[in-house]
């Protein structure tokens, strides 16, 4: 007799599913003695096996981190295998945008280089990638990587050597010429030491963590090429892919003010299905409507804050990230500050005295801390306080110091903030001058237990920080079965990052049946 599954066991049966992926992602490859590259045969040394198994352990030290990486290599390794493949350049190379961007389309270095194969733009020219203020190609898949194998074929065509004319891609041709000489010039066998250079033993590692994972997991969506002769805007394309303008802008950063000029052919990027499955840029422009991949931070303020800027495809590592223009760092494991600050190479006493900690406060996993000094004052003048907030969290998300936001606002202790407390961060609340208060965005669906606060009174003169629009209406929408972020906001006629921003959703894969998602309509 056929007996129906319980609930039990579909919950165990997915709970095992979800167990055995995180499994799979955790679980780091370990680094063999012989490794095939491009046309060429490497031997590592016992050491060049520990250096490079410790970078290996640290990109899958974080199963969600790499989980989210790995989607984007799934989505866009097609299309560079297809390039890479058109130019010439020997398949495993491909690795090496992870290295570099992690596949970001708008990730900024520090040093001002840009998109997902990093280029500065001078060198972007010398590749035949247009750059100026209407197009960005350092941010277009297709010709940003048709840009790095001309790259890579010229550094090759000096050494005959894979290996060098990777080296050259970060150092130069000229450096590279320096650095190695004609030692190992048409070689096709290399020894790898704990002496061979750091970038290509970083680069063994990407391909080693990525390469056993590659396909592994792939989802129903892929993404579409299509050759665009402008000028034409975004919006009409959109209508034509029967996709979103808003699609089309988060998978087409390289485009400016939605418009692409005539007088070229532009390769466009899309998903048929106008749903992403992940989130599919690191921004570093500030834009509060735009979403990032590096773990939520309790205290991320609405507004855009903390801005990240720097090499965010590798945020758990010393001096590669910029906070609110401060440099930092993410913590990839719960700890304490003097094992932390150990770790990334400061003082103990340094590192809790830029981030205003005691000696008792932990270092939390996701948590972004700065290796720099915080400055007195944030860059934007205001901040509304949000239920559950405490005065360290706002100096962090904005990097100001902590008794400069306490000074500010004549406010010492967590237990004075109200929810919807405007506190300032530029400028001093004046002796007896009270608070302004707005009304905080309906993602917080609990009335506060608060008493009633006070507004000023008519003769008093308050600075006003701007005032949010109030919506007419608030709606709730029941999800159900088979729905996706994206047709529901077609549906309301809002965007995606706004259901996210009402409903504090971090990943697009988080909604499920019967979740109430809050909409506001105007």
């Amino acid at each position: 007799m056929f007996h129906r599954p319980t609930k039990t066991i579909y919950s165990g049966l997915i709970f095992f599913i979800f167990a055995a992926l995180n499994l799979a992602y955790a679980q780091a490859p370990r680094v063999p003695q012989t490794i095939r590259f491009a046309d060429m045969t490497l031997q590592l040394n016992n050491q060049a096996q520990r250096d490079i198994q410790l970078d290996v352990d640290a990109l899958h030290r974080n199963p969600s981190y790499f989980k989210t990486k790995m989607e984007r290599v799934d989505l866009y390794m097609p299309i560079i295998e297809r390039v890479l493949r058109e130019q010439g350049v020997p398949d495993d190379l491909k690795y090496l945008v992870i290295q570099e961007s992690g596949l970001i389309a708008d990730a900024v270095s520090s040093s001002n280089a840009v998109g997902f194969w990093q280029f500065k733009k001078g060198t972007a020219h010398e590749v035949f990638l247009q750059v100026d203020n209407q197009i960005d190609e350092r941010k277009n898949i297709v010709a940003s990587t048709k840009g790095a194998a001309i790259y890579l074929k010229k550094n090759n065509s000096r050494f005959d050597n894979w290996v060098c004319a990777m080296v050259a891609y970060q150092m130069g041709l000229g450096g590279a010429q320096n650095y190695f000489g004609s030692q190992y010039n048409g070689q096709k066998t290399m020894k790898i030491t704990r002496n061979t250079h750091w970038y290509f033993k970083k680069y063994l590692a990407h391909k080693i963590a990525f390469e056993s994972q590659l396909g592994k997991f792939v989802s129903n969506q892929h993404l579409e090429v299509v050759e665009v002769q402008g000028p034409v805007s975004l919006p009409q394309l959109a209508k034509n892919l029967n996709v979103s303008t808003s699609h089309l802008e988060a998978y087409n950063k390289w485009v400016s003010r939605k418009k692409i000029p005539g007088g070229k052919t532009y390769s466009l990027t899309y998903l048929p299905t106008g749903a992403p499955s992940y989130k599919p840029v690191l921004t570093s422009s500030g834009d509060p409507t735009t979403t990032t991949s590096i773990p939520n931070v309790a205290g991320t303020n609405r507004a855009g804050y903390p801005k990240i800027t720097g090499k965010q495809s590798l945020p758990f590592e010393k001096n590669q990230i910029k906070i609110n223009g401060i440099k930092g760092i993410i913590a990839a494991v719960n700890t304490t500050s003097e094992d932390f600050a150990e770790r990334i190479g400061i003082r103990d006493g340094k590192f809790r005295r830029v981030n205003d900690l005691s000696k008792s406060d932990p270092v939390v996993k996701g948590q972004y801390y700065y290796t720099k000094r915080k400055k007195g004052k944030a860059k934007t003048p205001y901040h509304v306080v949000r239920k559950g907030e405490t005065l360290w969290k706002i100096s962090q998300a904005y990097g100001i110091r902590l008794h400069s936001l306490k000074a500010k606002n004549r406010l010492y202790k967590d237990e004075d903030l109200r929810e919807g407390m405007v506190l300032k961060l530029q400028k001093y609340r004046r002796r007896n001058e009270p608070f302004e208060y707005q009304q905080v965005k309906p993602s917080f669906t609990k009335k506060s237990a608060d008493k009633p606060i006070p507004s000023p009174t008519p003769t008093e003169t308050v600075e006003k920080a701007p005032m949010e629009q109030t919506p007419q209406k608030t709606l709730t929408h029941k999800v159900v079965k088979g729905e996706t972020l994206y047709a529901i906001a077609r549906k309301y006629g809002v965007t995606v990052s706004q259901i996210q921003q009402w409903n504090n959703i971090t990943n697009q894969s988080v909604i499920h049946v019967d979740q109430e998602l809050i909409i506001r309509r105007d």
